[in-house]
């Protein structure tokens, strides 16, 4: 049941939803641990991926708020950048997606982004930081001029954002239930923390039995857990719901590589034994890295089986550069 709270939040449908969930039985037996795979990868806007969720109620509160453009960003093969803009355009908003660092050549994310209309600026500084800073500047000039500009910080992660995942436990609860699975464990990639934190704050407002387990990819453990803890904790007081007991549950990456978005030797050879046991292709930059990091914890008797497995989706940079 959703609670009259969340069901009165602005949404915007996007996603092709509910996405499948369904056993991964070769990769179970070469990991010692019943997985299951949650296919998020298939939310249906663009090439799909989680940010989808996210964006309902983004673009649901940005509606409500009268705005006329998004304003966003991150690295060049952002997938929260990609899909924000392409939402955006296709509810009749402009998109203004800033990256960090200098120009590079347009391809993946980089390349849809232009392709669907996005204005596309770089702040000239590698500091991911910097992403926030020219959005703003970029932000305040649009107002000045007249403008109803939206900005959001990368990743979108926020309470607004969060709720995506809040309402999709209320979905993965019941698909379980449907298929008569208990899972025990759900494993996901943790980036900017806003997916991690909807699934706890999902947890505590449905009372399922799973516990969340993020890998991280970009932020040392010690900032995850601040980041998943305040998010979830602000997801659920925005619906009047309470906040969760206890705190959240984050594993470092399994081997760091040399940046975030660079793949390291356990992501690949977990990415490479997924494709072949299950068809299912991991992105380089979050899937495969806490895919990794399940297999770490199987093989050494960590993990509690069923586990379920968010696959998260970032086609578009299995075609292109891992920076990030």
């Amino acid at each position: 049941m959703i609670p009259p709270s969340l069901a009165a939040q602005p949404r915007i449908a996007l996603g092709t939803l509910p996405t499948p969930l369904h056993p991964a039985p070769r990769l179970s037996e070469a990991a010692g641990v019943e997985i299951w795979f949650k296919r998020d990868d298939l939310t249906g806007l663009g090439l799909g991926g989680n940010k989808v969720r996210a964006l309902e109620f983004v673009l649901g509160a940005a509606a409500a708020a009268g705005a006329d453009c998004l304003i966003t960003g991150g690295g060049p093969s952002s997938n929260w950048a990609m899909l924000a803009a392409l939402a955006a355009r296709t509810r009749g908003m402009d998109a203004v997606l800033v990256y960090s660092g200098d120009p590079v050549p347009f391809s993946g994310n980089l390349a849809l982004a232009e392709q669907v209309g996005a204005q596309i600026r770089f702040t000239g500084d590698p500091d991911r930081s910097s992403v926030e800073r020219v959005a703003e500047t970029i932000a305040d000039r649009m107002r000045a001029a007249g403008r109803t500009p939206y900005p959001l910080g990368r990743g979108g992660a926020g309470p607004v954002g969060a709720l995506g995942y809040l309402t999709a436990t209320a979905e993965l609860a019941t698909q379980a239930r449907e298929a008569g699975l208990k899972p025990r464990e759900l494993w996901l990639a943790t980036g900017s923390c806003g997916t991690h934190a909807g699934l706890v704050a999902g947890a505590a407002v449905y009372g399922v039995d799973w516990a969340v387990h993020g890998v991280t990819v970009s932020r040392p453990v010690a900032e995850c857990l601040d980041r998943v803890a305040t998010i979830a904790a602000d997801a659920c007081k925005l619906i009047g719901a309470a906040p969760p007991v206890g705190p959240p549950i984050v594993h470092p990456e399994a081997l760091r590589a040399s940046g975030y978005g660079e793949p390291s030797a356990e992501s690949t050879a977990a990415a490479q034994l997924v494709a072949r046991a299950e068809g299912v292709f991991l992105d380089p930059v979050f899937a495969a890295k806490a895919m990794a990091g399940l297999l770490s914890a199987a093989r050494s008797g960590a993990a509690r089986g069923p586990v379920v497995f968010l696959v998260s989706g970032g086609a578009p940079t299995l075609f292109a550069g891992h920076g990030h």
